[in-house]
């Protein structure tokens, strides 16, 4: 186990809040829509960050430590693009205003991490206690694959949502977007606006991600502080990232298939782990840079294929996946009425 400091746990935290900030900050000052070159502006900024990090942890904490934080921070990236599919979906569907997709975004960051935080120090606290809780991971990381793997054509249905459907049915809700408030009053009357909505669509979207991230995370390291700096740097980037590859995310045809892949090696990994622990030493283990090499080579097979299949078949469009089986209502909806 590494030996990490109560120092380095906050300036860590500090760090990313003031990131978190600074992005809130030059949301609510200037609300505009993020343009082609403010956002890659923003995604070379973000990943240097993460970068500088993990070559900052290597050195500090050796080549192995080093390995395992570039390996959760891939998957964690690899996953955060799925996040993106969803929430081109809820601002579609929700038809958020472009220049408040900034603020939505970042307060759906800060909801992630809020809730990625929570479940970090759960799982961190059930692994220390209890070595079978790497085999329920792994389970659970299969069991999701498979679900991703069989509705890979699916997209996640954000109206029939049951924190969205009971927030719209008992909360007071204006029809408009004020001046991309979250509350308002009409009439005298403290109202919340539809941004709320979209926020509660958001987090709950996270709730369901970090379900299955974090066990992913966890596969390949179960070190508590580098779960969090390896889901805090990709998230923090995917407000940047969401502008920049929004015209892309069509053309990522077999992202899901991929991340199916992915999720299902990590679940095996962690399934081994346990049962090197607990049954015999004899069983194999999947080392750190062998995950490194598969979910690098998985990821770029992937991205490769899909350009290849949308390039012959312009009319191919990518799908978030769904571990449900629930159809895009937003397509659907779309083609009932132009029919």
């Amino acid at each position: 186990m590494l030996e990490i400091t109560g120092l380095t746990w906050a300036v860590t935290i500090a760090l990313v809040i003031g990131l978190l900030a600074l992005d809130l900050v030059l949301a609510a000052a200037r609300p505009h829509k993020v343009g082609f070159r403010e956002a890659t502006a923003w995604s070379v900024f973000y990943v240097g960050i993460a970068i500088a990090f993990g070559v900052w942890f290597a050195i500090a904490y050796g080549s192995d430590a080093g390995t395992q934080y570039f390996a959760g921070y891939i998957v964690e990236k690899s996953l955060s693009v799925d996040n993106l599919f969803v929430f081109v979906i809820i601002m579609t569907t929700f038809a958020v205003p472009e220049k408040h997709q900034h603020k939505v975004l970042t307060w759906g960051i800060v909801l992630a991490l809020i809730l990625r935080a929570v479940f970090i120090a759960l799982g961190a606290t059930l692994l220390s206690l209890f070595t079978f809780v790497f085999l329920l991971f792994g389970l659970l990381l299969i069991y999701t694959a498979v679900q991703l793997f069989r509705h890979r054509e699916s997209d996640p249905d954000v109206e029939d949502n049951i924190v969205v459907r009971t927030a719209r049915r008992v909360l007071p809700v204006t029809d408009e977007y004020v001046e991309g408030r979250i509350v308002t009053k009409v009439d005298g009357k403290r109202m919340l606006t539809p941004l709320f909505i979209v926020l509660l669509a958001i987090g709950s979207i996270d709730l369901l991600f970090a379900l299955d991230s974090i066990p992913a995370v966890f596969g390949v390291t179960d070190e508590a502080y580098i779960v969090f700096a390896a889901n805090a740097f990709a998230l923090l980037g995917l407000r940047a990232l969401f502008f920049l590859v929004q015209g892309l995310l069509d053309r990522l045809v077999y992202l899901s298939t991929g991340l199916a892949i992915i999720l299902a090696f990590i679940g095996a990994k962690l399934i081994l782990h346990w049962a090197h622990e607990d049954i015999s030493t004899a069983v194999p283990e999947i080392s750190t840079p062998v995950s490194l090499a598969v979910i690098v080579g998985v990821l770029v097979i992937t991205t490769v294929a899909s350009l290849i299949k949308t390039k012959g078949d312009p009319t191919a469009k990518a799908h978030a996946g769904s571990i449900t089986g629930v159809k895009d209502a937003v397509v659907k909806s779309g083609e009932q009425s132009e029919s």
